[in-house]
């Protein structure tokens, strides 16, 4: 099975393995500074200074750390895979703004968690368009009528993944096709299609 990747912000391929060791995932343990502060601040503040080098340097080290801060904040791997993702491309915007009074890594909490927040409204919001969405349909709908705008809502959540997801969940579920005949229409392995809705079921699962 392929790993899922993250693309960093110094443009280079970020795998998360299926076995991050237990350290990095586990809820009831700090995350791990990767290095001693005095190293860190040190290489923070030559990034800080335009030193791509060292910037990617800073990143690399640091990934597990900003990861493992997500995932305990939020306990959801994608979650926390999408927030690692938004600091890196945000680190490159704003780290000529650190100043080396804090450590590297006390500053790196603050603009983690921001990120955390930040998703978390954005859930929060999606959580709560939803409700009412749903609510308003129920009050309006006539007798009968509620299977049918669940079926509508579903099919328009299906609608609104990713390409490949909604094309695999359209032909499976829409078109009665089975993984083998989407993967032939797909121009793909049979086991990619079955990842594709295993990842689109998890999608909806959220949205609905």
């Amino acid at each position: 099975m392929a790993l899922p990747e993250r693309l960093n912000c110094n443009g280079n391929i970020k795998v998360i393995p299926d076995d991050m060791p237990e350290a990095v995932l586990s809820a009831d343990r700090p995350a791990a500074v990767p290095e001693r502060e005095g190293a860190g601040r040190a290489l923070a503040r030559r990034a800080a200074a335009g030193d791509r080098e060292a910037f990617a340097q800073l990143v690399g080290e640091h990934y597990d750390f900003i990861f493992a801060i997500a995932y305990k904040w939020l306990g959801v791997r994608e979650d926390a895979e999408d927030v690692a993702q938004d600091v890196c491309i945000k680190l490159a915007r704003i780290i000529g703004s650190y100043d080396g009074r804090a450590a590297f890594s006390t500053w790196l909490y603050r603009v983690v968690l921001n990120g955390v927040h930040d998703l978390q409204r954005f859930r929060m919001r999606q959580s709560r368009q939803a409700r009412e969405l749903k609510e308003t349909a129920l009050s309006q709908m006539e007798p009968g009528q509620e299977h049918s705008v669940m079926q509508r809502e579903i099919w328009a959540a299906v609608r609104a993944l990713p390409d490949r997801q909604r094309d695999a969940m359209l032909l499976v579920y829409g078109e009665g096709k089975s993984h083998g005949e989407a993967a032939a229409i797909m121009e793909c392995r049979e086991v990619t299609v079955s990842g594709h809705i295993h990842a689109a079921k998890k999608k909806l699962k959220k949205l609905l």
